[in-house]
């Protein structure tokens, strides 16, 4: 997708018109609960968190989850709470809840990412190791470092992430 292309390439204000026009051709046509809407939110979720947006990154994310989790559709189904999509999407979720100040809400989903991860990929996955990043700064943040600090060392981890605003 062009769009994506974009994205990393550094060209925001290029992917976001694209992804918008395309979440609003493919819900047109499948309709607002649709996986394949899903998937556009989440690719437009991802450039918003990028602009600095977290507000509208949340809000789509949040969409993303609720259709994976809670349609019937067989794809949606296929997704399911363990799917590692579907929890990368939480990881991503609770990373714009701490940059919003929301430790509490983002250790619970970085914690829900981080076992499906461990579970489903292993330790040492790259999207593992993100959702076990993202739990440990929020255990930082909620003033729990002893328990930040052996979340680091049990997945390798050196240091907590610098956040990163557009």
């Amino acid at each position: 997708m062009l769009a994506m292309l974009l994205y990393h390439q550094g060209d925001l204000a290029g992917a976001r018109p694209l992804l918008e026009c395309a979440l609003a051709i493919v819900e047109k046509a499948l309709g607002p609960e649709h996986p394949q809407t899903a998937l556009r939110l989440s690719n437009l979720a991802v450039v918003l968190n990028a602009q600095g947006d977290l507000a509208g990154a949340r809000r789509f994310y949040e969409r993303t989850l609720a259709i994976w989790l809670g349609t019937e559709h067989p794809f949606a189904a296929a997704m399911g709470p363990e799917h590692p999509s579907t929890n990368r999407v939480r990881c991503e979720l609770s990373r714009v809840l701490l940059m919003s100040a929301q430790p509490t809400e983002t250790l619970t989903l970085g914690e829900t990412a981080l076992t499906a991860h461990d579970k489903v990929l292993g330790p040492n996955h790259v999207w593992t190791k993100d959702s076990a990043r993202v739990t440990a700064d929020a255990l930082d943040a909620l003033g729990r470092r002893q328990d930040a600090k052996a979340l680091r060392e049990k997945y390798g981890l050196t240091e907590p992430e610098e956040p990163k605003f557009s």
